[in-house]
């Protein structure tokens, strides 16, 4: 959607052979589109990813946070250590890396400014069962987006959080399938009560609250937690 209203793209993410299938399902031309493979997680993978859109379009206008991965769905006394620390390391860790490195080039660039956008969750405010790590990272990305957002609005940058809902993705048809099992109800059923819709949010409606809170007209938006729920925290 961003492409669509005229930015120029960089997609990341850890499998390069994902981004350029992502990147050609658009059809704008691929001097729009920059593919990086980058693992989050590490500062120096982070630096080289943000060293290469620097040198490739000049500056950087809009970082939106979207990496994140889940957990096995099961009590807390179950977990790994290790699938604790994947999720933060991927969904908090490597959300700070990308923000900081994009305040430092926002308020430094010419002109300065720009758009941090955090994809937080309604996780933040209504948990579900067996979600710890996945819950705690969208509380700690809450912060994050709040704390950003007083120190960059001096610089013509503000910072702000997208709260989907359930959403029809990967990751969610996986939990609705665990919900199955777990509650014994059908997954047509789980999709019906995922909102006060009676349905699923999809992820174009997720999306076209990123691409507005990156235009001029939400410049006076800043450090909010946005919900695009379908009313579900209001029915919790």
């Amino acid at each position: 959607m961003l492409l669509q209203n005229g930015y120029c793209v960089t997609l990341t993410g850890r499998r390069g052979e994902l981004l350029e299938a992502a990147a050609s399902e658009s059809d704008v031309g691929s001097d729009a589109v920059l593919c990086h493979a980058a693992d989050l997680r590490h500062s120096e993978e982070v630096d080289r990813l943000f060293d290469a859109v620097i040198a490739r379009f000049g500056r950087i206008d809009l970082l939106f946070n979207n990496a994140g991965i889940g957990a096995r769905a099961v009590d807390v006394d179950e977990l790994e250590i290790s699938e604790w620390q994947a999720v933060l390391d991927t969904n908090v860790h490597g959300a700070f890396l990308c923000a900081r490195r994009a305040f430092g080039q926002m308020k430094a660039q010419d002109p300065k400014g720009g758009r941090i956008i955090n994809n937080g969750s309604i996780s933040a405010y209504v948990p579900r069962v067996n979600s710890a790590p996945y819950t705690v990272s969208k509380h700690a990305l809450a912060g994050l987006t709040k704390s950003t957002a007083v120190e960059v609005v001096q610089d013509g940058i503000t910072a702000n959080a997208v709260c989907p809902g359930v959403t029809k993705t990967t990751m969610n048809n996986r939990r609705l399938e665990y919900d199955e099992q777990r509650t014994g109800m059908t997954f047509e059923e789980l999709e019906k009560n995922a909102s006060p819709l009676g349905r699923r949010l999809v992820p174009d409606e997720v999306a076209a609250l990123t691409v507005f809170l990156a235009t001029e007209g939400a410049s006076g938006i800043n450090g909010q937690l946005l919900n695009v729920c379908g009313g579900r925290v209001l029915a919790a």
